[in-house]
């Protein structure tokens, strides 16, 4: 009977720690309606009808890879143009946190609140810190609830997703370590295509 108990728990462990995935590439991306931190509202399945989509998740201003991969996409966001895309990032952070996104970025393109990580859900990619890391982050100075308006440690795996005009994906970017994005280039190979 031990065993059995020890072998759910240890199957239970396994999937909760693992509920997060890479949507396939050729599926439909989830559609969403969200507000900018401009106050513009963007719904996904009428910016695809013009443009591509380079979708992508970050887990907030405190985060230097978050902010190195936002300068990056904002100094190529020319080339991004050029073939036809736009980029809308999506965060868990409140809007005046993502004011300090911007000012460490100086990203320009479509910033998301997600608030109660409705998109995050969609696209599978949400996590909840342990009560351990999240009070590491806190002696970090980071407060995840705080930052977020939330009560439930809720953080995005930082995906990227490259949606086609017919709301396709045609790539993606999934990895749970933090300090691992698509590149630049990849996005522009896979826009190309």
């Amino acid at each position: 009977m031990k065993i059995r108990i020890t072998i759910l728990l240890i199957i239970i462990t396994l999937s909760s720690a693992h509920a997060q995935q890479v949507l396939p590439i050729g599926s439909t991306a989830p559609d969403f309606t969200a507000v900018t931190a401009q106050d513009k509202t963007i719904n996904l399945s009428e910016v695809i009808k013009n443009k591509q989509v380079v979708l992508m998740f970050y887990r907030g201003q405190w985060c230097p890879y978050c902010n190195k991969q936002m300068s990056e996409l904002q100094d190529s966001l020319q080339y991004i143009h050029d073939l036809g895309a736009t980029i809308i990032a999506i965060t868990p952070e409140k809007p005046e946190e993502i004011v300090k996104t911007v000012e460490k970025s100086g990203a320009s393109f479509d910033i998301v609140y997600d608030e109660n990580h409705h998109i995050m859900d969609a696209y599978k990619v949400t996590f909840n810190l342990s009560k351990d890391l999240n009070a590491k982050y806190k002696a970090w100075g980071i407060d995840i609830n705080k930052t977020n308006g939330n009560d439930d440690f809720a953080l995005p795996v930082p995906a990227t997703y490259i949606i086609d005009k017919n709301g396709n994906i045609k790539g993606s970017f999934f990895n749970e370590d933090y300090k691992k994005r698509m590149s630049v280039a990849n996005i522009l190979e896979v826009l190309k295509q």
